[in-house]
């Protein structure tokens, strides 16, 4: 594996592997990996012949009182991590690189609507210093495919509707959240909690759990179910910032009887921020799932 940290070295190495016509894939990452970010990287070679990873802490998602500074950078580390994953290429590269003009004179690429709720709208300007991030990324890469975890299911759908409304071409994969044996979904972030907290956290994604149960057995009522999910964060001893169902397509917030469904919460323990979502595929009411039309005319 080669590290680089100039979009000149990137773009390059990609413009050998087109002449060879192989595909590119990309993973995205703000480094300090863990395993659910190497699980991108070994998707990423199902997906491609090489496999670029970026590492960038980009500060245009961080609000003026988040953890920018403290964010935790671990390059060399993950560089040998890289190497054993099978990646091609680390693209390193230093602010000045990604924002020639600062941090104030960059042009910026905006999803609206999708970017103001939930994350949102507890962290605003946040999906938009990812969207141009992002997009920044993709002209520099010209990836056939980049892929991102689902613990951040609602970047992962701004992300696709950044694509699909800027006519990128590019495929969008989603990998399944990797997690830890209590339960708890993995982030660079975990790493800020005390031992005391470690304990606790877990009782994110278990909240999550009971809730997709009530939904599995037939519950309707929504905010009752966000309600009682809410009772278990908190007494688990974390502070929810939100707990939502919604539907899974577009976040959008779901009618009576809607079966594809993403139950979405985030919650403070300490000084983390810590965020989750479960999946939910409501059964049809009868149990008889509708026939698939045929196609046929």
């Amino acid at each position: 594996m080669q590290t680089v940290s100039t979009i000149a070295e990137v773009r390059a190495r990609v413009a050998r592997w087109r002449e060879a016509a192989e595909r590119v894939a990309l993973v995205p990452t703000m480094g300090n990996l863990h395993d659910g970010h190497i699980a991108l990287v070994r998707q990423a070679r199902s997906h491609a012949d090489r496999v670029v990873v970026s590492i960038f802490v980009n500060p245009l998602q961080f609000g003026p009182n988040e953890d920018f500074s403290a964010y935790p950078r671990t390059p060399e580390q993950d560089a040998e991590r890289l190497a054993e994953a099978g990646a091609d290429l680390l693209f390193l590269p230093q602010e000045q690189e990604i924002y020639p003009h600062g941090r104030q004179g960059t042009t910026i690429v905006e999803v609206p609507g999708i970017s103001e709720i939930l994350c949102g709208a507890s962290r605003p300007g946040h999906f938009r210093g990812v969207a141009t991030v992002v997009t920044k990324l993709f002209n520099i890469v010209g990836p056939d495919v980049a892929l991102f975890g689902e613990k951040d299911f609602q970047q992962l759908l701004v992300i696709r509707r950044l694509v699909a409304d800027l006519n990128l071409p590019l495929a969008i994969r989603g990998v399944p959240i990797v997690r830890e044996a209590d339960g708890l979904a993995m982030s660079s972030r975990n790493g800020y909690l005390s031992s005391a907290e470690r304990a606790s956290a877990p009782g994110l994604y278990r909240a999550l759990q009971e809730g997709a149960a009530r939904l599995l057995a037939g519950e309707q009522v929504y905010r009752e179910v966000e309600e009682a999910m809410a009772h278990s964060i908190v007494v688990a001893g974390l502070q929810p910032d939100y707990v939502t169902i919604r539907r899974r397509e577009d976040l959008a917030e779901p009618a009576m009887g809607e079966r594809d469904l993403v139950i979405l919460a985030a919650a403070r323990l300490g000084r983390t921020r810590l965020i989750d979502n479960l999946a939910v595929t409501v059964p049809s009411p009868s149990g008889i799932e509708p026939p698939v039309p045929s196609g046929d005319n």
